[in-house]
């Protein structure tokens, strides 16, 4: 019971034409007109494939702790409880056996409680392009660094299953600019998210430390 419990806090916490030039056949007689086959419809690009990663991402330069501060999506857990989201820090790691993912911390508050989930993010060949992998292959979360400059705030795309969400992170909770949410807001709206889908998230009260009673471990996945 207890397994299940925490798997669904981390859901609530945490998509040869041939063409016949000639209709007559040898002899003279005509041939009946092949019917034609419809041209094949090329495969439809996932949202977030037209959303390529920042040039020259140094995924080093992104370690270290990241502010939750907005998020655009049409999940339906933010649409139902979006006025109620806690406060939610994020802090990415190189782990000392690996230099081809990321270790990630979420820490997050749940009915007064603080929370903190393992997970990894694997690198891909392309910089700035990851992978958190889920249980069975068409269930892994496709990840994109959008934008950073690494020093005040970071853009991050997140795609499960065809549905994207997209997040907005700071290195801390005072330096979000006017124009840095002007920008996030112009993202989102590419995405067909506009003010509707957008969480700003609390910006006070972060968690600390958590018990290791309170840790859920989401590696390799959950």
């Amino acid at each position: 019971m207890a397994g299940v419990w925490k798997c669904t806090l981390t859901l609530a916490l945490l998509m040869f034409v041939c063409v016949w030039g000639a209709s007559e056949a040898v002899g003279g007689a005509k041939s009946r007109p092949r019917p034609k086959r419809p041209p094949r419809k090329k495969p439809k690009a996932e949202p977030i494939d037209l959303t390529p990663p920042q040039k020259n991402i140094d995924i080093q330069q992104m370690t270290g702790t990241w502010y939750l501060l907005n998020t655009a999506s049409k999940c339906s857990y933010l649409i139902n409880h979006g006025t109620k989201v806690e406060p939610t820090v994020m802090t990415l790691n190189f782990p000392p056996t690996s230099d081809q993912s990321v270790l990630v911390s979420t820490k997050t508050r749940h009915n007064h409680q603080c929370w903190e989930i393992l997970q990894m993010y694997n690198l891909t060949p392309t910089p700035g392009r990851l992978t958190l992998p889920g249980s069975r292959a068409e269930l892994n979360t496709d990840i994109v660094i959008g934008e950073t400059d690494y020093n005040s705030y970071a853009i991050m795309y997140y795609q499960k299953q065809g549905k994207i969400t997209i997040k907005l992170y700071g290195r801390s909770v005072d330096n979000l600019s006017e124009p840095m949410l002007t920008k996030f807001e112009q993202l989102a709206e590419k995405q067909a998210l506009g003010l509707a889908f957008l969480f700003p998230f609390p910006t006070y009260s972060h968690c600390g430390d958590v018990d290791q009673h309170h840790k859920i471990n989401c590696v390799p996945t959950c």
